[in-house]
Parts: structure tokens; C-alpha cells; sequence
């Protein structure tokens, strides 16, 4: 029986590689016994550039897509889930959500839907509580790229049954929020190890799965190094819970995220540092070396889940 090959890909909002001073880079501090382990005792700052360990590949990714300007988030996923140059294409950086000209680059090469079309099983592991379908049918709020993405490809987003059912993850990666801030009583609370095993679990029948998390992104906003620490040390424990139970001899864990913010808190802006790239698991060596900026994954992707093993 041939083991099922897979990936998994953590999108991370608004992470780059940025300065290694740990006063205005979270990413700098010595708080993730994960990742250290994982990069050799490197920290994800500009100056490890590229780095290559016994366990992971750490691949600085050009967000700018050679545009001038701040890169955005609209085209910044849509380039993601899309192998398309979105800012080039649109001669600009736009966000954060996608307009007219994003969906339609989203309809054209959503990579939900490519793998679907090609007889594999992609899934986005999201949910999303009832008020945001709520703002959503009144026009209230616009779907961000990713999820519009999935909906192109077929999947319905996810809800409080999902969760409850141990089919979805919400975006805080614990269920907590959904407990502490929506009212959501009866979601399942996980620690942050427990989250990544429970994803490895809701993986399984796929051959490709999606998690977003865009917190990140607002904390660099808001400039709260401190607060940015704390989360990013309950991805490193979810990243833990992951790794430990993946079959990485046939999966491939993609951590990357869409343009650089929380590594700079010292003024709540999108940079234009690399973004974030680290490969973990099967063919991350074959993986990294296809990837310099933002469009390169989708083809990685489908290369990678067409070849049998």
C-alpha cells in the first residue's frame, strides 16, 4: 500500500524576517524551544538568510513581487494560492481584501480548486462562528482571499459544528477565543501541542490542507511586541503537537505567510523584509530550492502531490 502523500501549509499573517533585536521583533526573543530545536539554536531573523538543518528549511521569500510599495494581503494570498503575480499583474500592491481584480485572479487559479479538478482532496481547516457568515450576507464583510479561494474550490467554509465535531480548528489555534470572546461553551478547548495533534488528525483523509491564522497581522499593527511574543510562542507549541505526531517521511509542512509586519513593532506598518518560509518533512530540500517569492508555491504544491512516490 503506498502511504498517502500530503501538505500541510500553516499561513502565518504578516510574518517576516526582519532585525535581530528582540525589543522591537518578537521573532527575536528566546521564547520558542520549538523552532530554536528546529533551526539548530538559529533564531527566524534576516540575518540566518537562508539555512538548511537536520529538520527544517528556512527559505527568505520575496513578498514585493517586484512592485514598489508596501506589500498588501489581497495580493499578496492571492499570489499564494494562485502562482500568480497578483501586484504585477495589477501594476500594485492592494489589500486587505481582495476587490474585482483579486477575485477574478482568485477565480482564474485558485489552487482549491486545481487539486480538485485533478482528482485530489484539498481542505481548509478553518472555521468561522455564525456572526461572520452574518456580515457576510448582509455585505457587511468581504470574504479575505484565502477563504474566497476555498469557495472557488468547492469547499463550503467551516462552523461551530466543525469544531465540535474535531473537523475544524478556529484561527487562534486553541478554541479559546471562540470559548472566551463568542460564547461558544461547548467548543473543544485544546493547549497548544494538543491543536497541532488534533490538525495532524483532521489531515489525514486530505491530500492537501489549509490553516490560516491572521492574528499575527494585527499585533503588528498594533505595534504590542509583548503580546506578539506570547502568540507566537502558542504557534510554537502548536508547531510542536504537529510535528511530533506527522508522518513527515511522506508530508510536507509549508510555514509562510504573505509580507512582513510583526517583526517590526516599532511602527505598525507592512515592511518590505522576506517573508517568512520554513519546510519541514518530506522533499523540504527539493521544496526550498524551487521557492523565491510569493507565486512560486502553487506549482510546488501540485508538483509534489501529482508524483507518485
Amino acid at each position: 500500500m503506498v502511504a498517502r502523500k500530503r501538505i500541510i501549509m500553516l499561513f502565518l499573517d504578516g510574518v517576516g524576517l526582519g532585525p535581530d533585536d528582540a525589543a522591537i521583533n518578537p521573532l527575536a526573543a528566546d521564547a520558542y524551544p520549538t523552532l530554536r530545536a528546529l533551526l539548530e539554536g538559529h533564531r527566524l531573523v534576516a540575518d540566518t538568510g537562508r539555512l538548511s538543518t537536520a529538520m527544517a528549511e528556512l527559505v527568505p521569500t520575496d513578498a514585493t513581487l517586484g512592485v514598489p510599495g508596501r506589500p498588501q494581503s489581497a495580493t499578496g494570498q492571492a499570489a499564494i494560492v494562485t502562482g500568480i503575480n497578483a501586484a504585477q499583474r495589477l501594476g500594485e500592491h492592494y489589500g486587505p481584501r481582495p476587490d474585482a481584480r483579486v477575485r477574478a485572479i482568485l477565480d482564474e487559479g485558485s489552487v482549491f480548486r486545481q487539486l480538485a479538478d485533478g482528482g485530489l482532496s484539498p481542505y481548509f481547516c478553518n472555521a468561522y462562528p455564525q456572526r461572520y457568515f452574518d456580515a457576510v450576507k448582509r455585505g457587511k464583510l468581504l470574504l479575505s482571499a484565502i477563504p474566497y479561494a476555498v469557495t472557488v474550490g468547492g469547499q463550503p467554509l467551516l462552523t461551530h459544528d466543525d469544531i465540535c465535531a474535531g473537523r475544524a480548528l478556529a484561527a487562534d489555534f486553541t478554541n479559546q477565543a471562540w470559548r472566551n470572546e463568542l460564547g461558544y461553551l461547548d467548543a473543544p478547548l485544546y493547549t497548544p501541542y494538543e491543536a497541532g495533534r488534533v490538525l495532524w488528525q483532521i489531515s489525514r483523509p486530505y491530500d492537501f490542507v489549509f490553516f490560516e491564522h491572521w492574528q499575527t497581522d494585527l499585533l503588528g499593527h498594533a505595534g504590542d511586541r509583548d503580546a506578539a511574543v506570547a502568540l507566537l510562542h502558542r504557534f510554537d507549541g502548536f508547531l510542536a503537537g504537529l510535528v511530533d505526531a506527522a508522518d513527515l517521511e511522506h508530508t510536507l509542512i509549508i510555514v509562510t505567510s504573505d509580507h512582513g509586519n510583526v517583526e517590526d513593532c516599532s511602527h505598525g506598518k507592512h515592511t518590505r523584509n522576506p517573508a517568512l518560509t520554513l519546510l519541514l518533512g518530506a522533499q523540504r530540500q527539493v521544496a526550498a530550492a524551487r521557492i523565491a517569492d510569493l507565486a512560486d508555491f502553487v506549482p510546488l504544491i501540485l508538483d509534489f502531490l501529482r508524483r507518485v512516490t
